[in-house]
């Protein structure tokens, strides 16, 4: 980067020159800098204050001290459970199963997924419908809405 003077109509004029590889830096830099950024936002979007782990949930009150899933959303990050009854079991094209916990799961606080590669793990998952069940695993952010992904059938427990 450098200054060159411009003579033109009788006037200096200095002029502020970059090579491409300048540019390309610079490019470069501001690229690193938005992806920092924006890897630190959703990292700490992603974890909230308060007491950690299962007796965060136990907190939250209920009998079997999981978290319900309009409460699910405050315990991302941690690792327990959340209790609600399943309305709907989809199946995706893909193979992937959801538990629906509301009727338009689009406007649901709770979401969770049994990925194909974990399905043959599971018998007739249809059946939960219409279940009250606890699931327990790690609580994550999907889309906006709290989310538990079900590898093994030891995280998902129906209840009487």
């Amino acid at each position: 980067m450098g200054f060159r003077r411009r003579a033109r109509g009788g006037r200096a004029k200095m002029a502020l020159t970059m090579t491409r590889r300048q540019i390309a830096i610079v490019a470069l830099i501001v690229i690193a800098v938005s992806t920092f950024s924006a890897i630190v936002a959703y990292r700490s979007g992603a974890r909230r204050p308060g007491i950690r782990g299962g007796d965060a949930l136990a907190a939250s009150g209920g009998k079997s001290g999981c978290a319900d899933i309009k409460d699910a959303g405050s315990h991302t990050g941690e690792t327990g459970c959340v209790q609600g009854r399943i309305v709907r079991v989809f199946a995706s094209r893909a193979g992937n199963t959801f538990l629906d916990f509301c009727t338009d799961y689009r406007n649901c606080p709770f979401t969770s997924v049994i990925f194909s590669s974990d399905r043959s793990k599971f018998g007739d998952l249809s059946a939960l419908a219409g279940h009250r069940v606890e699931l327990s695993g790690s609580i994550t952010t999907y889309d906006g809405r709290a989310e538990l992904v079900i590898h093994d059938p030891s995280q998902l427990r129906v209840l009487p």
